[in-house]
């Protein structure tokens, strides 16, 4: 390999080492605004669905300490390999890797003092079931998060989905009329969350 490929080569190793910093990092703060916002202490059970890459789940990891847990849900078979791999790796007794489904979360019924879904719940093509779901995981006065964004232009409808989400995202009144309906209660709306998104809070009373 000649000297400039060597060069080239090292410049975006160190270009993605620097950006995969700044993703943790990200992910870092925004996991500590949201258990601030959601109440977690030391002990507390929080649920991460549709955990994807993880990096949100071993946030939170943190922040719960060696007496909490974190369960983390994904429906996606190679993502979830991937996760378990991590979590293994790391030696994580109390992260908990469940696979859930189209209509389930898959976790154990009351298991939860706090629920999160980050820029998940627009793909949801049962909510209706789903919501169920959720409400039945969490504890009596456990809260929910729906982090989503309002659909935007450019970007392809997801599939499968409720025909009044209007395009690749979800409408905030949408998402808390479905959630209300289930049975929760809106406990606080932030609407300038990380990345032009929105984050709803609801409590299970």
């Amino acid at each position: 390999m000649s000297k400039k490929k060597r060069l080239l080569v090292g410049l975006v190793c160190a270009a993605a080492v620097v950006f995969g910093a700044q993703v943790r990092g990200d992910a870092t703060e925004e996991i500590k605004r949201l258990a601030e916002l959601m109440g977690w202490k030391a002990g507390t059970v929080v649920a991460d669905i549709g955990a994807g890459d993880g990096k949100y789940t071993l946030a939170a990891v943190e922040l719960v300490g060696a007496s909490g847990k974190v369960f983390a849900t994904e429906i996606d078979g190679k993502k979830l390999a991937e996760l378990r791999e991590e979590v293994a790796k790391r030696k994580l007794g109390n992260v908990i890797v469940e696979e859930s489904k189209e209509a389930e979360t898959n976790l154990p019924a009351g298991c939860c003092d706090a629920i999160f879904l980050r820029r998940v719940y627009h793909h949801l093509t049962k909510p209706t079931e789903f919501d169920a779901s959720l409400v039945r995981s969490l504890k009596s006065g456990g809260r929910l998060a729906i982090i989503d964004f309002a659909p935007r232009a450019g970007l392809e409808p997801v599939e499968g989905v409720p025909s009044n989400r209007g395009g690749h995202g979800i409408p905030q009144k949408i998402a808390i009329e479905e959630l209300s309906a289930a049975g929760l209660q809106v406990e606080k709306i932030v609407n300038d969350w990380p990345e032009d998104s929105y984050c709803v809070l609801f409590v299970k009373r």
